[in-house]
């Protein structure tokens, strides 16, 4: 029996930052916002040649980071390279804006051995793909869809795949399906959806994902339903709850409370009220609408869609690590995910959050497998599968100490993953993996 991609000897999957330059200033980029500051500059062949080891043993190399990949004078070299060592089943590819992708860059990519390309298109309108992606017109993704249409019939490559990817805020959420029919019309034929992963207090305002986890919502819906059949009100809780005298209807209102909260308590699911009781349901009704719509031209264009979820996750997934991931800086530094990648400020949760990077070792200093086999990496892998660690999204003392701290430690479990506030494992973020 083989052992799970996270326990095996080697990486499954390699995301490697090529560059952290861009051509672009993406009012929704970690470049562009407080609490980044990271250095610029390009993967050098000699690190990425250290990668080699590695590339017999991966499904995917990604050619991601911050930055955009075609800026990177060498990137053939790099697919190249890669193409040569991988299993024939494994694949090699990227997300871009674009916008830099010439009839004749297509070619050399398809020829180099590229397997997949992801541009990214967050609106069909020019107003709204020009208000998100400063600097870049919807002219560019067509002329970079119609290079890779080109190329593929040159290269005899009717294996590249071509895709795009939509970040959904709630400015252009209704354009989704527009953007995902437009794009197969111009020869993608898979896409993929995320949620806005917001940097700001502003962009905290555009978030389309709802807070309050799937199974949260359904419990407090199913009792919101109960005790409106015995001429109660849930919603009136806060209300009543510090009042000093109640009615017997107010008393009925607490006791269904309890009740739900003792009910979620026996499901494993963690309850905010406050939360739950502001959420709005028109705008989870309008958001699931809208992917059930956009579900619905993807089967129609036949194009292979990845939707993320309305609301967040209770049960939670880390495919990075899962899928045995790893992610390398365009320094050569190594850490387990997105997450964790690089160092920022986000309001995901609503409040604001520091993030520093996890890094388990270098690859100046030492080889990718020697990193990778490490101990301590291979600890932390091993108890991020676990899940145990706390629903930071849902206890109503976050943000605490414990994940607002300079070097963390421990979570309030008494772990030593700072997983407990990462959104990724919830389902709402996506990337090419």
């Amino acid at each position: 029996m083989s052992l799970p991609p996270a326990l095996r000897k080697h990486p499954s999957k390699l995301f490697v930052e090529v560059t952290a330059r861009c051509n672009l200033s993406c009012a929704m980029c970690v470049k562009q916002t407080a609490g980044g500051g990271e250095p610029e500059g390009d993967l050098s062949m000699p690190l990425f040649g250290a990668l080699a080891p590695a590339f017999p043993g991966l499904e995917a190399l990604i050619l991601n980071g911050v930055g955009e990949p075609l800026l990177h004078p060498q990137l053939e070299e790099m697919v190249r390279a890669a193409r040569e060592r991988m299993p024939r089943e494994g694949w090699v590819g990227f997300q871009s804006n674009g916008l830099l992708l010439t009839e004749a860059r297509a070619v050399s990519l398809a020829s180099a051995g590229l397997d997949r390309i992801c541009f990214s298109i967050d609106g069909v309108s020019p107003e709204t793909f020009r208000k998100i992606r400063e600097g870049g017109e919807i002219e560019g993704v067509e002329r970079a869809l119609a290079a890779m249409a080109s190329a593929k019939a040159a290269c005899g490559r009717p294996d590249l795949q071509v895709g795009v990817e939509f970040v959904v805020m709630r400015g252009n959420l209704r354009e989704l399906p527009d953007a995902l029919r437009w794009s197969a019309a111009r020869g993608a034929t898979f896409a993929i959806v995320t949620h806005v992963l917001p940097y700001d207090p502003h962009h905290g305002k555009e978030t389309a994902f709802e807070r309050n986890t799937d199974e949260a919502i359904a419990i407090f819906r199913e009792w919101g339903e109960k005790s409106r059949r015995e001429g109660s009100d849930i919603r009136r809780y806060f209300e009543i709850l510090w009042k000093y005298s109640k009615t017997p209807d107010e008393a009925r209102v607490l006791q269904f409370v309890e009740a739900m909260k003792e009910d979620a308590m026996g499901r494993g699911v963690f309850l905010d009220m406050k939360k739950l009781l502001s959420a709005d349901r028109g705008h989870i009704d309008e958001v699931a609408g809208v992917f059930a719509e956009a579900a619905e031209v993807a089967r129609k264009e036949g194009l292979d869609l990845r939707l993320p979820g309305v609301s967040l996750k209770e049960k939670r997934n880390c495919s990075f690590v899962e899928e045995g991931g790893a992610f390398v800086s365009w320094e050569g530094a190594v850490s387990p995910c997105y997450f964790l990648w690089h160092r920022y400020s986000c309001f995901a949760h609503g409040w604001k959050q520091s993030v520093h990077p996890k890094v388990f070792g270098k690859m100046a200093e030492r080889g990718i497998l020697d990193i990778w086999n490490d101990r301590e990496f291979r600890s932390f892998r091993e108890n991020v599968v676990k899940y145990d660690y706390p629903y930071c999204s849902s206890c109503r003392l976050a943000p605490c100490d414990y994940v607002q701290t300079e070097e963390f430690e421990q979570d309030c479990h008494i772990r030593n993953v700072q997983c407990g506030s990462c959104m990724w494992c919830m389902g709402v973020f996506q990337c090419l993996r």
